[in-house]
Formats: C-alpha cells, structure tokens, sequence
C-alpha cells in the first residue's frame, strides 16, 4: 500500500517508517523539519519538507495514498509542553487539514497519535495511582495546551468517522523511548534526560545529577518497539475505538534514577530542584481495553528498554 507518514522526521515516525519499509509498502514521508534534521532518513522513500498545518500541502502529499499515518505535533517533554502551549495546540491545523485531505483524496484509512496528556488531571493527583482506562478522560480536565489539543483531535477523528465515514484509529501514547530519540535540548522525556545526566557525570568523574521535582512523581514508559507493534495493531484492527499504548509498570522518577545507575554501574547524587516542570503526580496506563480487543501487551520490561537506550546514549555521547 502506499503509505503517507506526517511528522516521518521525529522520534515516533523515524521507527514507523522502518517498520514499514520492510512491510514493503511504498511510503511518502513528510516533515515540517529540513531533511538535515530528521531523526531518520531512508533516500528510497519520497521525502517532503513541508508545513502541514496549511490544507494545500496536506492535499498534494495525501494524493493517490491509501493509509495516512498522522504523528506530527509540535511538542517534547515536560520543560518544552509547560512553557509552549499555544505553539502545541497550533498542531490542531495539521490534524484538521489532513483529516479534510483525506477525505477529500478517498483515503482508506487514518490513524491519529494522541497522548496520555489528554487524562483528567484531577485523577493523577497521587503517586502510584491506578493505571488510567480510556474512559477517564472524561470528563475533560486534561493538559493545558498540548492535552487540550490532542484532545480536540481525537474528537475531530472521530466526527469524520460518525458523520463522514472516514475510516480513523487512534492511540493514545504514553511516555514513548528508546534510541534514535531526543536526549538533550530541552524536548527530551526523562528516560533519555536521565541516561545523558548519568552517563556525563559518570564519563566527567561528577557524583550528582539534577532531578525535575522530588524524584517521587510517577509514571509508566513504553519502549519504541513496542509502541510500534501496538501502533500497527491497533490501525490493522477493524476498531475506532480510542485505545492507551503504554505500559503498566509504573514506577517513580526515583526508582528509574536506580535502574540507570544499575545500567551504568555507576551511583549519583540526586540534587532535586521542585522550580522546574513537574507535571501530573502519577500517570499510568491501563491496558485491559487493548489486551481484551486486540490481544496486546508490551514485551519490553522497563530496565530491558533503559539498557537499549543507554547503550545509544552513550554511543553518540563518546563517539
């Protein structure tokens, strides 16, 4: 099938894309990153520098394409969500102008990737909370900024489904790493935010990190191989429904602090500095909704995921 990837140069759709190609589908790549600063790149695939928030782009690459595959968004970790909203909920233009491409073009079918920011942030006030099932965003008290927005647009996906026929899925990530993703420059999650720290202190002989918060904060984090196993699970099922893709193993900022230092082999001070973004308390997903209808679960543990990651850190760190 020919297949079109928006945001194809980030983290998420860099892997996307390789999963794919060896699918062997033909793949139309788009990004509104120069292609010097995509995540990945393969010179096999039709590769486009474009802003999709503007519907005649949308129309021209969505042309003649069977699957649309929409992971552009304007966002990072935690720093990056607080202190940008308005440029994150500008990413509704893209969700919206490619949805009405779609339907225009007659696409087959097209996934939507939303986040775990769209809970009801009244119900992640405690550390270790229950994992959170897709009902609980409602009723809507989700993510100032990006979570209003990947709220809205699941909303969006699903109005074309009801009143258009357009044949949309969606999930709903949590906290997604690995290697080949952001790990400084203020976009970075804290797996990859925390592997830099400790490989730099451990490679300059230093004995502390800084830590966001109180290190008690909770939250579970998926590895991208699974994400992408469950991305095409769930657009391969014949579901609308919203579905989490993430982890059940939740654990504190802390107790991942641990894992890494057990990785590296190497034990730091923990300076917490509480003025920096923090977030929610406790974040966690609930995966019976995905385990019951599509028979999903993740295989990666969390310290199986931490050690790919690390290695590559520390790779492109020392070489």
């Amino acid at each position: 099938m020919k297949c079109l990837i928006a945001g194809a140069g980030g983290f998420i759709g860099g892997h996307l894309m390789q999963r794919l190609k060896l699918e062997g589908h033909q793949i139309i790549c788009a990004d509104i990153k120069p292609l010097s600063s995509w995540f990945q790149i393969d010179n096999k695939n039709q590769n486009v520098s474009m802003d999709l928030k503007d519907y005649k782009n949308c129309l021209k690459v969505s042309e003649n394409v069977d699957y649309v595959f929409n992971l552009a968004c304007n966002m990072g970790g935690m720093g990056f969500i607080e202190n940008n909203k308005a440029e994150c909920m500008l990413s509704v233009l893209i969700n919206t102008n490619l949805l009405r491409a779609g339907l225009q073009n007659k696409i087959k079918k097209y996934y939507f990737s939303s986040s775990a920011c769209v809970y009801n942030a009244s119900k992640q006030k405690d550390t270790f909370i229950s994992g959170l099932k897709e009902e609980d965003a409602y009723p809507a008290m989700p993510e100032d900024g990006y979570g209003w927005e990947k709220l809205f647009s699941e909303r969006m996906c699903r109005h074309f489904y009801e009143d258009f026929g357009l044949n949309v899925r969606i999930g709903r990530y949590h906290n997604i790493y690995g290697p080949e993703g952001t790990y400084d420059g203020g976009r970075e999650k804290a797996p990859a935010a925390l592997c830099r720290k400790i490989i730099n202190a451990k490679l300059n002989n230093e004995n502390n990190i800084e830590v966001w918060g109180d290190g008690q904060q909770t939250r579970s984090f998926l590895y991208i191989d699974d994400c992408i196993d469950a991305t095409l699970s769930v657009f391969n099922s014949d579901f609308t429904d919203v579905f989490n893709i993430g982890s059940e193993e939740q654990v504190s900022i802390n107790q991942m602090i641990d894992i890494i230092e057990q990785i590296a082999d190497y034990t730091v001070e923990r300076k917490y500095d509480l003025s920096k973004p923090k977030g929610v308390r406790g974040r966690s997903s609930n995966n019976n909704f995905i385990n019951s209808k599509i028979n999903w679960s993740p295989k990666y543990t969390l310290k199986m995921g931490l050690e790919k990651t690390y290695d590559w850190i520390h790779q492109s760190l020392t070489n």
